[in-house]
């Protein structure tokens, strides 16, 4: 659910079901909102929830020394607060070419080919260790889980 209130009934209500409800995070979508739900992982942590959701550009960022794509702040902090990291929603975005659009707004510089989708792909599953990808076409996703036994 994108609503935490939904998350909470489930935890405090439903149980069985709460322990396996996602939280869709779309407050990273502003730099506010996203800073606000970086702090906030730990304490969601705390209060049951399970497993976070935000689309996938919250989860990768520039280093800027060396402009390789790694995990982001918010994905280290639900790594450390002990949250499963789901994600959505690959393949649709821009012209990678063109640097991707919203889902690539993060890495957009580093961004410049279409095969730049596997870059991101390999960092998400290998460094910030999502464990589910909701794709509108998931050839790439599929490809990759293929060619790597996932």
């Amino acid at each position: 659910s994108f609503l935490p209130d939904d998350i909470f009934y489930w935890i405090d209500n439903e149980p069985e079901f709460g322990v396996q409800a996602v939280y869709l995070d779309e407050r990273v979508d502003t730099v506010e909102g996203y800073a606000n739900a970086t702090a906030s992982l730990p304490d969601l942590a705390a209060r049951g929830v399970k497993i976070m959701a935000p689309a996938f550009f919250a989860l990768s960022k520039l280093d800027n020394d060396t402009g390789a794509i790694i995990p982001s702040e918010y994905a280290v902090a639900a790594k450390e607060a002990g949250l499963e990291i789901v994600t959505w929603s690959f393949e649709r975005s821009g012209w990678l070419n063109e640097g991707g659009d919203y889902y690539y707004q993060y890495v957009s510089d580093a961004i410049d080919n279409d095969g730049d989708m596997y870059t991101v792909l390999d960092v998400l599953v290998q460094q910030v260790g999502i464990t589910h990808f909701f794709s509108d076409w998931p050839a790439t996703v599929t490809y990759y889980t293929s060619c790597f036994g996932l």
